[in-house]
Order: structure tokens, then sequence, then C-alpha cells
């Protein structure tokens, strides 16, 4: 069975002009542990989707499945990494933040802050527990973000551009570090890009988008061995087709 079932998911925003498709008849699903990557060209609905599956949005057609139960809002069996910086509390420190969801589960301290090092531990930040935000650097501030949706030990993991607003230096280090993490824990993760080559080094497969509205275009299964080098023949022929897919969008930067 897949992990996750999406099947004629559709959304329609009413606005002052009137009713405004966000996403159409989107359907596929996902396996077990597979990493999945959502690319498409600006306002195609990426990350609509991506909410919808979180259950932050409610679809006006079709229905999720998770693990064979149909999503009727958000729960803890799914962590959510977004590109805002501003999603950890300003006022607690990287350990703090990380607790955050543990604490809601209503775990004692100590049993919490011991799962929390661990995840820290796992991103490279165990020397940063007791920094706050500000006092790190942007990537530093990603990888608290993706401890803090693990610590609650998520089946499935969705992620939003999460990278999209670092430098590249740093983007592709993180690539790297989530790689690992993903090789590491082995959970489902529905990753939404722009970025053709973060989809191709990340992706066991890349669902491509149409605009306005969006739905899926097609499937692309990226067969490389990992971890993958970019300047490889065969990680360029995986680039070329995706942003062929695309009608040429430079889905680069």
């Amino acid at each position: 069975m897949p992990h996750i079932e999406i099947r004629d998911v559709s959304l329609i925003y009413d606005t002052p002009s009137g009713s405004v498709p966000g996403v159409q008849g989107v359907s596929f699903s996902i396996e077990p542990s597979e990493f999945l990557c959502i690319v498409g060209p600006s306002g195609c609905g990426k990350s609509t989707l991506l909410n919808i599956i979180a259950g932050f949005l409610m679809p006006t057609g079709g229905e999720i499945r998770i693990g064979g139960k149909i999503i009727t809002g958000h729960g803890m069996d799914r962590g959510v990494v977004f590109q805002d910086f501003a999603q950890l509390f300003p006022w607690r420190t990287a350990l703090a933040n990380v607790t955050f969801g543990l604490e809601m589960k209503g775990i004692s301290k100590a049993e919490r802050e011991k799962i929390a090092l661990e995840q820290l531990r796992l991103v490279k930040l165990d020397k940063f527990v007791r920094s706050y935000p500000h006092h790190l650097s942007g990537g530093m501030q990603q990888r608290v973000a993706i401890a803090r949706a693990l610590a609650y030990n998520p089946s499935v993991l969705l992620m939003d551009e999460p990278f999209a607003a670092l430098d590249a230096l740093t983007r592709d280090e993180m690539q790297r570090l989530l790689a690992d993490v993903w090789r590491e824990t082995k959970k489902t993760v529905i990753y939404v890009t722009h970025n053709v080559a973060e989809a191709v080094y990340l992706a066991d497969r890349v669902v491509v988008m149409t605009p306005h509205p969006g739905t899926v275009k097609t499937e692309i299964p990226i067969r490389l061995a990992r971890p993958r080098d970019p300047l490889s023949v065969e990680f360029l022929e995986h680039q070329k087709e995706l942003l062929r897919h695309l009608g040429g969008e430079a889905g680069k930067a």
C-alpha cells in the first residue's frame, strides 16, 4: 500500500473577483520512505498542494489518505518545514524550539530534552543547543526547524522550499545534510522546490506541475546512485529532462 495517496484533489479560492482554482484534479501516490519533489512554475499550486497535505487547507474536491486514513486536518503524523526563518520562536533557544512539539504531547522535560539533543546532533547543531535563533545563521536556523519537525517522530516530512532563501554555498551544504538525514531516518518526504538541480539531487521521483490551474503534467523517476554528483553527465541529463518538461523554465535560482 502507498504511504500517501492523493486522489483527484482540487482547491478553489473564493476571491472578490470570483472563484480562482489553486490546484485541479491532482492525483499521485507516494511509497513509504520515498523522497518526492514537486516542481513547477511560480503560481502552479505547489505550496497550496503541500498545505492541503499538511492539513492546513481543506480541498474543495478529492481526498488525501495517509496510511489508508483520510486526513481531515493537521496531525502529528506530519512534520512541516517552511522557507521562512520566522518559523522558529525567537524567545526560545535551539533546544527549546525543538522540544516544543514534545511539550504539546505532554512528554516529560527529561525525555523531551533527550530527544531534542538527539535531533540536534543529527543536524550537526549539538554545540549550539543554548543559542537563540538570532545568534544562528540562516542555514543553522533551518537545521533547527528540521530537527523540530523530526523530534515528535512524524512518519511524513513536508518541506516547502526550505533552502530557497539561503546563499548558494549554504544551500548546497543543506541539501547534503538533508540527504544524510533522510538516509538515516527513512522518513517519507514531500519537498516543494523551484530549483531543478535541487530536485535531481534529492528526489527518488519528481512530480512536474502545470500552471494555472495546477495539475500533474508528468512524473519523472531519478535513477541515480547516492550520493549524487551534480557535475556528472547523468545528473545533467536528468536536469535537462526536467527543464524540457517545464518548457525551458529556468528553475535554477
